[in-house]
Parts: structure tokens; sequence; C-alpha cells
């Protein structure tokens, strides 16, 4: 069942701020506490919110890299693909892993601490997949907009 206009309001509130209390939300879209507290647990049941966490800034923790890498593989197999995206799922330094349709097969956005941080990760990740051909690293001199949330505005009701 699709979220419908209250749902929605949830939602945006929770994307924006996930501490938010229950009486707060309630509040912020018009419902009794109680009613709120069983539209968000339905919400979750239903696998809208799948958790709720705190975004850091990694800048407050010093240096860091964040780098985008294409990745091409040399035969186009499901089980090779399934290979390489247990390996790259599992490596804490992707954040995001996308397949992808076009001259590339996957994108990864990885972050690292530094450039021998990342030579480590190319060895244990990249170069130890034997159905990688090649890959290209685009390092983010500064990132302008970082956003997590979904255009719930988008989504028919």
């Amino acid at each position: 069942m699709q979220p419908d206009r209250i749902d929605k309001k949830i939602l945006s509130q929770l994307q924006s701020d996930c501490s938010l209390t229950n009486l707060d939300l309630a509040e912020s879209v018009g419902l009794s506490p109680p009613a709120c507290l069983k539209r968000v647990k339905k919400l979750k049941q239903q696998g809208y919110i799948q958790k709720q966490v705190a975004v850091l800034d990694p800048d407050a923790f010093g240096a860091c890299l964040h780098m985008v890498v294409e990745v091409v593989m040399e035969r186009d197999r499901l089980d090779l693909y399934q290979q390489f995206l247990k390996r790259a799922t599992a490596a804490k330094e992707v954040k995001q892993c996308y397949q992808v349709t076009g001259e590339v097969d996957f994108v990864l956005v990885v972050t690292v601490p530094n450039m021998t941080a990342y030579d480590k990760f190319c060895n244990e990740v990249l170069y130890a997949e034997p159905n990688m051909r090649k890959f290209r690293t685009l390092i983010s001199m500064q990132r302008h907009k970082f956003d997590t949330t979904l255009n719930l505005d988008a989504i028919p009701s």
C-alpha cells in the first residue's frame, strides 16, 4: 500500500530529523501521538523506513577522501557480477555501490582517510577481483551537495 498524504508528511519530517519525539512529530503532522506512533510503526513494517541513523560530518574527523570509482568487468555473467558485488559491498570503504548501464558496469562511492588506505582498498577489493578488466578513479575535490532524502512529492499517493 502506498503512503498517503499524512504518511508522506511523517516521512518527510523523519528524513529531516529522525530524533524528533513522537509528540513533536505528531504535532508537526497534525495527528494525536498514538495515531502518529501507529503510522510510524506501520511505515517501518511495510519497509518504507529501513533504519534511523545519525548523519555524521566527515570533515569533523579530519582528512577524508571521497572517490567515485567506475569499474568495468571482463565478462558479462551474473555469477561473476554477484561475486564482485559480494566483495565490494563487504568492504567498509564502499559507501555506495551501483550496477549501471553504459560503458561501465559498476559505480562505487568510496571513502578513505588517505591515499595509502585507498591503495590498500584497491589491492584487496579491485585487483583481487579476477573478472575486473579496469577501473577509473575520480577523486572528489569538494562536495557541494549531499542529500539522503527522497523526493516524496514525486511519488503518487
